[in-house]
């Protein structure tokens, strides 16, 4: 018989504290529908304890998920857990994710506690949790490096405490496979009240073994992984979603595990992710990069013509991939129109399916063919209704020889600004010009502009990085004219900054 893999989704609080990944509340609640979704079955919504913002995320969250219980993390103190508690009341299925360091590294030089306190410490952890949320899971920070007569004794503990779920996190990133598969399988062959909790893994990717290391666990009787969408997390990453997920279908014969994830949502949470935080995907990424499903090479393609599955293993169609990419054009109707978005699987309101639809129909103007990805990235553009700054018009003139000329028209509330600037090619140009109707120093971290669609009337996307004092802001803008593409991107990066930019977020991890 098959077992069923738990899939625990950390995208918006371990994968969120990677560099430039960070989420307003508003994106995080986008988000978290989508992880919905797509079924995963546990959404670790933040970290409650870290900051006012995180905390209201988590409650937000809480509150609007409905088929995924939702989690929030927490050290062993009372304030942490009470916090978690509080923010997550309102959740159907809610989870208190408690965790401390079991190490000697970690035990010695960061909790300068000896192992009877940590045990101590864990043990009225989890009891306090328990005293609010039946569901209570225990994580053993950088369990990969820790001493194994010490893990069995401390899980032994916190399960007798009323811990659901033990979690076994490689930190790190330092396990390799074999040691997580004899890791798990050591815990759950010496730990005597192991059937009474579910096992859990936890890995990172710094060494590129994230996936693999999980994978592992799995066969050694592991009941449940955590990982993120596209694989973001702090430094090289956390062991992606996708990848776990799909070689668990793709493999049945092998693993003799599945999860219950429809995985026709997996490439619209992919590119919503990335829509979000404007981190692209590598186009070699497994599952979910461009290359994913191209073939380029003779032979390859010979054989794709005779039968796909000479050289793909599964098909474009199980990840969401649509091959009819062109729906609409200038003389859909609306009707039309609202039924693409709900085969796309959005829901809107019909406010914002009108509004929605007049853009379209602007667009539509523009271009011969209207592609999937053009609607989505109607669908999915910013409210710009409580943006300090929003772009009205521009001007350029751009020579070779000389420095190009950008003037640029922006309008803070009821007033209209302009200014003009010169430099190195019209972007350039125009972000001087942004800059100085702003008055505030910005310095452009990263600048990215790619297609979205096909042809030479194709939308381009661009995704900008700046940094205002010591903190970062990422922006998006999407246009037929990349310029303008570029300005509404550098512009959105502002307006991050002054709505988000009063209060850093303190970032902690397991």
């Amino acid at each position: 018989m098959e077992k069923m893999i738990r899939i625990f989704d950390t995208t918006l609080r371990d994968g969120e504290q990677s560099p430039g990944c960070s989420m307003n509340l508003e994106e995080k609640i986008v988000m978290a529908k989508q992880l919905e979704a797509l079924k995963v079955d546990i959404i670790e919504a933040g970290f409650a304890i870290a900051s006012p913002g995180d905390f209201r995320s988590v409650k937000e969250i809480a509150r609007v998920i409905k088929d995924s219980a939702v989690a929030s993390l927490s050290r062993t103190l009372e304030k942490d857990i009470w916090s978690s508690y509080e923010a997550l009341k309102d959740a159907v299925s809610p989870r208190i994710h408690t965790f401390i360091a079991t190490s000697d590294i970690h035990m010695k030089y960061k909790l300068k506690q000896t192992p009877d306190e940590v045990v101590e410490s864990a043990v009225a952890g989890v009891k306090y949790a328990k005293r609010f949320i039946s569901d209570v899971e225990f994580s053993c920070e950088d369990a990969t490096r820790s001493r194994k007569e010490f893990l069995y004794r401390i899980i032994r503990d916190v399960i007798d405490a009323g811990a659901t779920v033990i979690n076994i996190p490689d930190t790190v990133g330092y396990a390799t496979p074999f040691e997580m598969f004899n890791l798990v399988k050591d815990v759950r062959e010496n730990v005597p009240n192991i059937h009474k909790a579910q096992i859990s893994v936890h890995c990172h990717n710094d060494l590129g073994l994230g996936v693999a290391n999980s994978l592992y666990a799995v066969l050694a009787g592991a009941d449940q992984v955590e990982c993120t969408m596209n694989g973001i997390g702090e430094r090289a990453g956390n062991a992606s979603l996708e990848e776990i997920v799909m070689a668990l279908a793709t493999r049945r014969d092998y693993y003799n595990a599945i999860t219950r994830l429809d995985t026709t949502q997996i490439m619209k949470a992919s590119k919503l992710l990335t829509s979000i935080t404007g981190v692209a995907v590598q186009p070699n990424k497994a599952i979910v990069g461009a290359n994913a499903f191209s073939h380029e090479a003779g032979i390859h393609q010979h054989g794709m013509l005779e039968n796909r599955s000479t050289y793909e293993i599964m098909t474009p169609e199980s990840v969401g991939l649509n091959v009819s990419k062109m729906v609409l054009g200038k003389h859909s109707g609306r009707h039309a129109f609202k039924d693409r978005i709900v085969s796309l699987g959005y829901e809107l309101s019909d406010e914002e399916i009108d509004a929605a639809f007049k853009e379209f129909k602007i667009l539509a103007d523009k271009k011969k063919q209207v592609f999937d990805e053009d609607i989505v990235s109607i669908i999915e553009r910013d409210d710009q209704n409580d943006q300090e700054f929003t772009l009205e018009k521009f001007d350029i003139v751009s020579r070779k020889d000389r420095p190009s000329e950008a003037t640029i028209w922006v309008r803070k509330q009821n007033e209209s600004m302009e200014a003009v600037e010169n430099g190195d090619g019209p972007v350039d140009a125009s972000f001087k010009a942004v800059e100085k109707i702003v008055g505030k120093e910005i310095e452009l971290l990263d600048y990215t502009l790619h297609s979205i669609t096909e042809g030479q009337d194709a939308m381009g996307k661009a995704t900008v990085k700046i940094k205002s004092g010591e903190y970062t802001y990422n922006g998006k803008g999407v246009s037929t004219d990349v310029v303008e593409a570029s300005i509404k991107a550098f512009i959105d990066a502002i307006n991050r900054s002054m709505k988000n930019g009063k209060k850093h977020e303190e970032r902690m991890t397991i």
